[in-house]
């Protein structure tokens, strides 16, 4: 199991910044030698997982991959369910919005939708969200399984002079966002973007994913931050309800609360 596993591993390191990687490169990034990582690739090899480029020469996702995607949104429909509720959020917001993924300890990208009301906005161009950076995993944090903090706290990668950089920052943030319901964001991935997500549940009960606005920084008044929650919600609600799950009552009853205090907040401006 543990050969089978340190296999498959190596198909992590490929992704659409990374298409194609070259042995040594591979060695490095996985940190084995080059014997155990050339015999690895070979057996990915030999039942279609990678090949290599005969140009290049260097290894590259093979087309078994694309079978098993196949397949697995076939029985599964997360991203076909995810596209019009996608849509909708991003005419209702004016702001890109995306859904993830949790798989394992990692945040994946499932499918994005930039609005056209702006010249200017969010390209969202990731295969993996940072837990402790942004609003996505943040909320994956919060609502998802307990052992995740620890792998966040491994590491805390600066990427902007806002991200979280200490254990302590991360887990007074996480506990802000459950008591908000919102992962919240604000330059701590890139400079010119602030984020806000929502957790998305499945048939299990558990967390599956979270659905997110990414808007430019400067356009981030109350005002905005209001009508994405609220919309969030309902994207939420509808991304749970297509996966096959039910919002938990508790996580119904945190937003309630936040969009009642936020209500007050402007009668009182």
């Amino acid at each position: 199991m543990s050969s089978a596993l340190k296999t498959l591993q190596l198909l992590s390191h490929f992704s659409a910044t990374s298409p194609e990687i070259g042995l040594s490169a591979l060695c490095r990034l996985a940190k084995r030698d080059k014997a155990t990582t050339h015999r690895h690739l070979q057996a990915l090899e030999e039942v279609g997982f990678v090949e290599q480029n005969p140009l290049t020469r260097q290894y590259r996702l093979g087309p078994a991959l694309l079978q098993l995607a196949q397949t697995r949104e076939m029985t599964v429909p997360r991203k076909e369910i995810a596209l019009p509720i996608l849509k909708r959020l991003a005419d209702q917001t004016g702001e890109t919005t995306h859904a993830s993924i949790l798989s394992g300890t990692t945040v994946f990208a499932l499918a994005s939708c930039e609005s056209t009301q702006h010249s200017t906005r969010v390209v969202i161009d990731l295969d993996r969200f940072p837990l402790h950076a942004t609003a996505s995993g943040l909320s994956t944090l919060a609502f998802g399984p307990d052992e995740l903090m620890a792998v966040a706290a491994k590491n805390l990668e600066a990427f902007t002079d806002h991200t979280i950089n200490s254990v302590e920052s991360l887990e007074e943030m996480v506990q802000s966002v459950r008591e908000t319901g919102f992962g919240r964001t604000i330059r701590s991935f890139e400079h010119e973007v602030s984020s806000l997500a929502a957790p998305v549940f499945d048939e299990t009960g558990n967390l599956a994913g979270a659905v997110s606005v990414a808007c430019v920084a400067t356009r981030f008044s109350p005002d905005l931050e209001r009508n994405c929650q609220e919309h969030l919600i309902t994207a939420s609600r509808d991304l749970t309800r297509g996966w096959g799950g039910t919002t938990p009552q508790r996580i119904e009853a945190i937003w309630a609360a936040t969009l009642s205090k936020s209500h007050e907040l402007e009668t009182k401006s």
